[in-house]
């Protein structure tokens, strides 16, 4: 397994079946409930609403390790995310949030317009996150989980704003930093 700081470059790309596997250990890891492997095949091949996509880490010389992935529906002009998880040996790095702007940049290039999660209220980090996207709670689902009878916070993004986006990939700089 590659080491944080030993690859060169990140890769996003849409999720394969050959990534199933990897995908399933980062989500048994990253969550009390995980999503079955077969979910993730049915996501793949049978969903057409369905837009998943992974971050590979890529090192000198050598193949492209999965980091992390997402899984998004398209509904009319909305996107909710049903999953996103970065493997823990590469978290705080910037990873998550790239692997989300360029996500939603991509949903925003295909008419998505707004975008909406839930997330458990204890997960501080994650809502962190979303907050540097714009996304704001607008309601709690009741003990939604339901391993443990934890709250979900419903977030919303809308309108999804490319330019945020843009700066959160690291693809330009604000004008007046500092300002």
């Amino acid at each position: 397994m590659i080491k944080p700081g030993e690859f060169v470059q990140t890769r996003i790309r849409p999720m394969e079946l050959k990534d199933v596997q990897r995908v399933h250990q980062i989500d048994v890891a990253s969550f009390a409930l995980p999503w079955p492997e077969r979910s993730y095949r049915f996501e793949i091949l049978e969903n057409p609403a369905s837009h998943n996509f992974v971050i590979e880490v890529v090192p000198d010389d050598q193949e492209p390790v999965i980091a992390g992935m997402i899984v998004m529906w398209f509904i009319l002009d909305e996107a909710h995310i049903g999953t996103i998880a970065i493997d823990e040996l590469y978290r705080r790095l910037g990873l998550g949030r790239l692997l989300l702007a360029e996500s939603l940049l991509d949903a925003h290039q295909r008419g998505i317009r707004q975008s909406f999660l839930e997330v458990r209220s204890s997960n501080q980090a994650a809502q962190r996150l979303y907050e540097q996207f714009g996304f704001q709670v607008v309601g709690i689902r009741p003990r939604y989980y339901k391993n443990n009878g934890e709250d979900a916070l419903l977030m919303t993004l809308k309108p999804v704003e490319p330019e945020r986006l843009e700066m959160l990939c690291n693809r330009q700089r604000p004008a007046n930093p500092g300002k």
